[in-house]
């Protein structure tokens, strides 16, 4: 029993056994009937901790010798594996991989599930439930899942976010060990953790929303007139334009169209017409004939000042105009 308090979230211990039976029927009412067998030759020593919120809850558990456990499908709720000490051999659908203090296993509960855990293997496990995390999917993305959300692979523990999400988790597990839990059901509290959690695990891990995710969060839609205004812009890029003309052309103040291009594309009109002006100088220098100058090209792009074009394209393109127009040509003559 002494094992069991020493181990994480021991003060909402569940039980601590040595019956093989027992320790199915108990995992089970937490998580979901399964096959549990110990194919290992050390003695049997389950314990199962649970401290349930209101979405999700987290659990430890270990066997103390190597135990064969399947599932199936769990159906109901993802479960997110990481062990604290040994290895794990999971295979959920048609993904095998091996989970250790490394790489995290998140189970899907749409494919069914076979793993092997090592006799020194201790894990930390969150239950999510499979409903609530499609909602929460579904306001990051603005729109209603149309198929399964589904993982692949195992979860790396050495990015960035893979590391923040084990450590709010460890955190959580240490915060229960020292009296101050704060996933307690009906807690606003609870709950803004509960939904942090559930980011952390949509954005640690690869899964078949991640781009629609990405594209969510990183590239939300401009507003008509920043539309309307790049589209202008790159039409008539080969005059002469001030903003004034650029916000007239789209119904806008100069100064309302600054402050849509500052808040929505972190840049301005006029750079942001500088940039399609740099790159359209540079296809034609890529595109130039023989006889054709670095001048002639940039003045065609309303840039009247030679030195100050050279100076931007070599900022925006590791190299002069000169050098991209000397390339071209030599390519041509080569060929």
């Amino acid at each position: 029993m002494a094992r069991s308090a020493s181990a994480p979230l021991a003060a909402h211990a569940l039980f601590h056994t040595h019956d093989l039976d027992e320790a199915r029927e108990r995992v089970a009412a937490i998580f979901c009937p399964h096959r549990l067998d110990r194919i290992g030759p050390g003695a049997f020593d389950a314990s199962h901790h649970h401290m349930r919120g209101e979405r999700l809850s987290l659990n430890y558990i270990s066997y103390g010798t190597k135990t064969l456990i399947a599932p199936g499908e769990l159906r109901d709720f993802y479960l997110l594996q990481m062990p604290l000490s040994g290895a794990a051999s999971i295979r959920n659908g048609s993904d095998s991989y091996v989970s250790d203090q490394r790489r995290a296993a998140v189970l899907n509960p749409h494919h069914a599930t076979t793993m092997i855990w090592d006799e020194e293997c201790r894990q930390v496990l969150l239950q999510i439930d499979r409903a609530a995390l499609n909602t929460h999917l579904a306001g990051l993305i603005a729109g209603r899942p149309d198929r399964p959300l589904t993982f692949t692979g195992a979860l790396d523990l050495g990015t960035a976010q893979g590391a923040a999400l084990k450590a709010l988790v460890l955190y959580l597990v240490a915060e229960a060990d020292a009296g101050r839990s704060a996933l307690r059901p009906g807690s606003l509290l609870g709950r803004q953790i509960e939904s942090t959690l559930m980011t952390g695990l949509l954005e640690a891990h690869r899964h078949n929303f991640t781009d629609a995710l990405s594209h969510s969060r990183g590239h939300a839609p401009l507003p008509r007139m920043v539309r309307q205004a790049e589209d202008f812009m790159r039409a008539h890029a080969d005059q002469p334009l001030a903003i004034e003309d650029v916000a007239q052309a789209v119904g806008v103040s100069a100064r309302t169209l600054q402050l849509a291009f500052r808040r929505f594309c972190d840049t301005t009109p006029m750079a942001f017409l500088r940039d399609v002006r740099l790159d359209r100088a540079d296809a034609d220098l890529r595109a130039a004939m023989p006889g054709e100058s670095v001048t002639e090209i940039a003045t065609r792009w309303s840039f009247g000042h030679f030195g100050r074009f050279a100076g931007m394209y070599r900022a925006r393109f590791g190299c002069t105009p000169r050098q991209t127009l000397q390339d071209a040509l030599a390519d041509k003559f080569v060929s």
